[in-house]
């Protein structure tokens, strides 16, 4: 059996990273220890990591092309094997990044002033992609209940019948809450969206970062009319610089839309070759290394638990279901997110997203970046729990 070091600590600085190199576009200070944007600090896959070695050998790097049997019958491979979900081979697309594809679809399928749904809290992206793009937001709450966040369906189905709705914008499994939606919740939404002619697109690029015993059911396995499913090895490989996603548009009509308008508006008819090495090698041999990071990642996220639980009993915070992004209610302990964020940049050193970012409903909430090494991720909790106790 293959074993992976996930307690290894690379030094990413000088590596034009966001996270690290970049960290004060967004906190207004350099040189933090980051927890923000939701890529890890490990290393990616052996197995990826030669196939790019290899390909880097060849040293010929002219224009390519996806639509190939390596690149397509791997991501059925993948699909096939870790979700039991057939996949056709004409079905599906490609993009430089799950955003793009987003932003490319709703501008097929909406005109400006037209509504898309989102659950929320949401990831700050789909605001800024749908107001960008002259397109409202919609917002619908989801609410903590237990350990478990709920989507009202009647309150879904009263936005849905808005005439200027026209797109649901489902992010699956959930960022920032880490919600597995249950199958029956996924059937209720199709069967909504196609009363209301409502289109559906689905962000399921965390579809691989599930840690518990939760299933993620793709959209296309309950998809009634109307849809698209956009994802990446880039999150669950850790490979988001390489670029490159790929997703699945039900309809063939909107297939040669979306073809159109890469190629022809957009210019973007060569993918990027490392990427497209990445990707196979990735779901063809990635399998062992990824159950080993989400083993590795789903006792980081207790870790986090015993941790803030032991210190501050009236978090009684849980784990979500699925990805590496700890989703953190402080409102209990009555400190102001404000003054919070002060206290980890300035005294602290530490950046960490706030819960505003993702909806001003969230303010008190923290995002908390868990894909790292232990050690760096105990030394996060120290800083956090310092900044806590202050007060």
């Amino acid at each position: 059996m293959q074993s992976f070091n996930f307690d290894q600590v690379i030094d990413r600085h000088g590596s034009w990273c966001t996270q690290w190199d970049f960290v004060a576009d967004r906190f207004g200070v350099p040189d933090l220890l980051p927890f923000t944007i939701s890529d890890m600090d490990f290393a990616t896959a052996p197995s990826v990591i030669a196939a790019l070695q290899q390909r880097l050998h060849h040293g010929v790097f002219g224009y390519s092309r996806w639509q190939h049997d390596a690149f397509l019958s791997a991501i059925q491979h993948w699909m096939q094997t870790r979700f039991n979900c057939p996949v056709a081979e004409e079905s599906i697309v490609y993009g430089p990044s799950v955003i793009y594809m987003v932003a490319q679809l709703l501008r097929h399928w909406t005109q400006p002033g037209d509504e898309v749904l989102i659950h929320t809290p949401a990831y700050d992206a789909f605001y800024h992609t749908i107001e960008s793009n002259q397109r409202r937001v919609v917002a619908l709450p989801l609410r903590p209940d237990g350990q478990q966040w709920h989507c009202d369906m009647q309150q879904l189905e009263q936005r849905l019948a808005r005439p200027r709705c026209k797109v649901m914008l489902l992010c699956s499994p959930h960022n920032p809450t880490g919600k597995v939606w249950r199958p029956d919740e996924l059937k209720q939404m199709a069967t909504l969206c196609a009363r209301y002619d409502v289109k559906v697109i689905s962000d399921e690029i965390h579809m691989d970062m599930v840690l518990s015993d939760a299933r993620h059911l793709p959209w296309s396995e309950v998809a009634q009319s109307g849809w698209a499913l956009f994802t990446s090895a880039s999150k669950s490989f850790n490979i988001p610089a390489l670029t490159g996603a790929w997703g699945i548009i039900g309809d063939a009509t909107d297939r040669q839309a979306w073809f159109r308008a890469l190629k022809q508006q957009d210019g973007l008819s060569s993918p990027a070759v490392m990427a497209l090495t990445a990707t196979i090698a990735a779901y063809r041999e990635g399998a062992a290394w990824l159950d080993a990071l989400r083993d590795y990642l789903h006792a980081n996220m207790q870790h986090v638990a015993q941790r803030l639980n032991s210190t501050f009993p009236l978090l009684n915070w849980h784990p979500a279901a699925a990805t590496y992004l700890a989703w953190i209610d402080l409102n209990p302990l009555g400190m102001d997110e404000q003054q919070l964020q002060q206290r980890l940049i300035h005294q602290q050193k530490v950046a960490m997203m706030p819960g505003s970012t993702y909806g001003e409903a969230s303010r008190g909430w923290l995002r908390l970046n868990a894909g790292c090494p232990r050690a760096k991720l105990d030394e996060g909790l120290n800083r956090l729990i310092a900044a806590l106790q202050s007060g």
